[in-house]
């Protein structure tokens, strides 16, 4: 009989533990910030303080900005490195990277766009922004030819507070332009391959003043992707991660609670 009871004991007890495990929140997705051309992965600041005061484990990923393979390939093994799912968010160039980098990788979630590139396949980043009229861009680069006959391409600094972040405190902008991150015209110009947000959950954000790329190609991505979620920035810069990041934020924690 006593025996019996000690069964029955231990049985109480595991079916207890089993269901005070089942109650436990779900872990919270990682959260990998991509950033693009012209910028580095300090402009996500803002958006990871955030992010980790509501207990996102955050990776803000440094994207090389080289070729559109490669800065994949690179961020492909960033995420095979992670357990547990993964929800990625692409600036500008980031959002080309992140599609790319998303293709067979099982633990990815979501995708979201901020100021970022959606492409189909064939597409590159010059063929999107030109798509539509507003992009002055060009008139604000810096070329640098290197040994591979390549060019590395800078926004001038006196440009670039009105061309990438004039929504943005100038101090701020002055900042960003002195350690700028260039990025190649190969990078520019490679077309993608894998459209992974026909498969993916997208959410895209952005500002409706962009000067990189226009406010016209940003909807017609968005509608294009079938966009779980367009959220426009009245007067946004191309910079939403520095100057809006509260937006952003609700917009990533949406995406990652929306599993």
């Amino acid at each position: 009989m006593r025996t019996l009871l000690k069964i029955m004991g231990l049985t109480a007890a595991l079916a207890t533990a089993s269901v005070a495990q089942s109650a436990e929140p779900a872990a919270k997705p990682t959260i990998v910030l991509v950033h693009g051309a012209f910028a580095d992965a300090s402009g996500w600041n803002g958006v990871v303080a955030k992010l980790s005061q509501d207990g996102y484990p955050v990776v803000a990923a440094a994207n090389p900005l080289r070729a559109l393979k490669s800065d994949a390939e690179s961020l492909s093994a960033l995420i095979r490195s992670i357990g547990g799912s993964v929800v990625l968010v692409g600036h500008s160039y980031g959002g080309e990277v992140i599609t790319e980098a998303a293709k067979g990788q099982g633990n990815v979630v979501a995708l979201v766009y901020v100021a970022g590139f959606l492409p189909d396949a064939g597409e590159s980043a010059l063929s999107l922004s030109g798509k539509f009229p507003g992009s002055t861009l060009a008139h604000t680069l810096a070329p640098v030819v290197l040994q591979d006959g390549d060019e590395d391409f800078y926004i001038q600094p006196a440009k670039f507070h009105a061309q990438f972040a004039a929504d943005a405190p100038a101090a701020t902008a002055a900042l960003m332009a002195a350690t700028q991150r260039p990025v190649t015209g190969r990078a520019l110009s490679d077309m993608a391959t894998a459209p992974t947000w026909k498969q993916l959950p997208s959410y895209v954000i952005y500002g409706t003043a962009d000067r990189n790329i226009p406010a016209e190609a940003e909807r017609f991505m968005a509608d294009r992707a079938k966009a779980r979620k367009t959220v426009a920035v009245e007067g946004g810069s191309h910079a939403l991660m520095v100057s809006h990041p509260g937006e952003i934020v609700a917009l990533i924690e949406e995406a990652a609670s929306a599993r």
